[in-house]
């Protein structure tokens, strides 16, 4: 960038051509020649100096969008610009559209990371959980053991031959519907629980039904359980059960006070039971031993608290005839 050439020192005989001018006289005019030498090698340093402190001058934008047709161009004043063909026209298009769609990738590659983590967890878990039904159901756990457990007075091996049928199925197609029919067939059985035991075993778990005594009918001497569950009959008295005389049979207040009472006594006193008597739910009365020891019970309230006063006073007072615990603060012995 060159500096401006510097203008002439004003000329010392401008007085006195205004005063000329006003005396109505021409100034000389003075004829100024081409700069010399010296000046122009000055001038030329001093460009030089100043390219050097200048910087260039770069552009900071260059738009790279395609040339509007009312844009002014460069090209001469006369000369035709060259014709634009379709397939420059589809290029520039395609080469937009894949731009476009780089830009498109460029700002949503943290939301197609995000998604593709998704999707593989996703994938992973399902595929688990599909393997893992199809091993369950597979002939892999399949039942080749059964076993049952509970059991004191049932044959456990009568139950697992009833259950044969479920031999081979997968342990999580057992079926239930199936187990309770065949269980059924045990009048024992009060009731039951399945429990699949992988690779290959299924465990029956039974809870027995405690028998109270005999009671007899016109088949016999039926056992029957506290509700009256018929368990067996046989001509003679079961053999460790007590006797029972009840007044209204198995569906009667009494039956159910009887039931109430033997449950609750302690083992010790229950297997010395030999006979038990109701006229109603409100006269309760048990046999224990061979000697007749009457107990008088009353009703079934209180129960519990009876049997444990009953087991202190029969230690503390041992061969009595009779004790009666109807009035559990007030016990009489006889």
């Amino acid at each position: 960038m060159r500096r401006p050439t510097p203008l002439p020192a004003p000329d010392q005989a401008a007085p006195d051509r205004e005063s000329a001018q006003d005396r109505g006289v021409e100034p000389p005019v003075r004829h100024v020649g081409p700069p010399r030498r010296a000046d122009a090698a000055v001038e030329e340093k001093v460009a030089e100096r100043d390219d050097q402190l200048t910087a260039p001058l770069t552009p900071l934008w260059v738009s790279s969008s395609p040339r509007r047709l009312d844009e002014p161009t460069d090209s001469p004043i006369g000369e035709e610009a060259a014709p634009v063909g379709v397939r420059e026209v589809w290029a520039a298009a395609r080469a937009r559209r894949r731009a476009l769609r780089a830009e498109v990738r460029r700002f949503t590659a943290r939301q197609r990371r995000r998604r593709m983590t998704w999707i593989v967890a996703g994938s992973a878990l399902l595929l688990l959980v599909l393997g893992t039904l199809g091993v369950a159901y597979s002939p892999l756990f399949a039942v080749q053991q059964i076993t049952v457990v509970g059991t004191s007075t049932l044959d456990p091996a009568s139950v697992e031959t009833a259950l044969e049928g479920q031999l081979g199925t997968p342990l999580p197609l057992v079926d239930s519907s199936a187990v309770k029919a065949a269980l059924v067939k045990f009048p024992l059985v009060e009731s039951y629980a399945l429990e699949a035991r992988p690779p290959h075993e299924l465990v029956v778990r039974i809870v027995e039904r405690t028998p109270i005594g005999s009671i007899q009918t016109a088949a016999g001497f039926t056992l029957v359980d506290a509700a009256g569950v018929a368990l067996s009959t046989a001509p003679q008295p079961a053999a460790g059960h007590p006797v029972l005389t009840v007044t209204g049979g198995l569906s009667s207040p009494a039956f159910a006070a009887v039931g109430t009472v033997f449950r609750a006594l302690p083992d010790d006193i229950r297997a010395q039971v030999t006979a038990i008597s109701a006229t109603s739910a409100n006269d309760v009365t048990l046999t224990l031993g061979s000697g007749g020891t009457a107990v008088v019970w009353g009703n079934a309230d209180d129960s519990a608290l009876k049997a444990k006063n009953l087991a202190a006073i029969m230690a503390a007072r041992p061969g009595a005839r009779s004790y009666d615990v109807s009035s559990p603060s007030a016990i009489v012995v006889r």
